[in-house]
């Protein structure tokens, strides 16, 4: 027996079917904030996740597209093409000599299989990470994009900070929550953009880094930045061309699909027509915060 769990993330509903027994909120806790009890807008993507034992037996696809190391764990892409039938097996094992899950998709990631150890300490984490995955590349066809960025709202628009781990996306936000009046934190590591009738919306999502801020928000995007360590505060407006070439780093779509990374592109392109897109060289003070309110909020004002 199976129960099927709704969750609406950026407009878009996740449905999630697990074994009857298996405790949702102890799984997937970032998510409770999102459950819907009928299905809220577009369904994006459908996810089952079954026990690892039940794993169909076969050696994993033998087109490796890239392996990586993250907060996620230790993962691995792979592409398959079987008997007419394409798409993609991800798997992940969240600590070193930890078990390995397993996750298959089809191209578009709407419909995903998950093969899970529940009962290894990290399995929820495992889960939560797989799904990101899945939904990150879901989205792009449906004009959204995950990007990796640290997100605050004020004024009823919403600012997202970009950079390298370590550049100090987290820090600048916290800047801005102390110094800009009425700022508030949206998602501290993988917020939602969606074009929607031609404008740009930033939304929270269950994925937030190290940061447990879970907000089921959506604000119009007004502005984003990309920070660079300096020692001198200096702030960059950016022209269409380069805002393509400043947002693209952060975000997700598997680089080897020109069918997501066209969709991923067509975005990017209307994203960059609209929204201001600056870089910033700062130092993790008052000045920076307040300079880069300023340089955004003077192209597009807050309500």
């Amino acid at each position: 027996m199976r129960i099927k769990y709704n969750f609406s993330v950026a407009g878009f509903t996740l449905q999630i079917s697990l074994p009857r027994d298996w405790n949702v909120d102890a799984l997937l806790p970032s998510f409770r904030a999102f459950r819907c009890m009928d299905e809220a807008g577009e369904r994006l993507l459908t996810c089952t996740v079954y026990a690892a034992a039940e794993r169909p037996f076969g050696a994993l696809p033998d087109t490796m597209l890239e392996s990586t190391v993250s907060d996620m764990g230790y993962v691995s892409l792979y592409k398959y093409n079987e008997r007419g039938s394409e798409g993609y097996c991800v798997t992940i094992y969240s600590e070193q000599k930890g078990r390995l899950h397993v996750m298959q998709a089809d191209v578009f990631f709407s419909t995903v299989q998950v093969y899970l150890y529940d009962d290894e300490r990290l399995a929820g984490h495992a889960l939560s990470s797989l799904l990101r995955i899945a939904y990150s590349q879901a989205v792009l066809c449906h004009g959204g994009i995950s990007i990796h960025a640290s997100a605050v709202f004020c004024g009823n628009r919403t600012f997202l900070f970009m950079g390298r781990s370590g550049t100090g996306k987290s820090t600048h936000a916290a800047l801005w929550r102390r110094y800009v009046p009425g700022t508030e934190l949206l998602n501290d590591d993988n917020p939602t953009i969606r074009l929607i009738q031609g404008k740009a919306y930033a939304y929270g999502t269950p994925w937030s880094g190290k940061t447990p801020c879970y907000k089921p928000l959506c604000f119009p995007l007004g502005g984003m930045v990309r920070l660079k360590q300096a020692p001198v505060n200096r702030f960059y407006g950016q022209t269409e061309v380069e805002a393509f070439a400043t947002i693209l780093p952060g975000c997700s779509v598997i680089r080897q699909d020109a069918v997501l990374r066209s969709a991923l592109y067509d975005t990017l392109v209307q994203l960059a027509e609209q929204v201001p897109v600056g870089m910033l060289e700062c130092k993790p003070d008052e000045d920076a915060a307040v300079m880069c309110h300023r340089a955004l909020t003077s192209c597009n004002p807050c309500e």
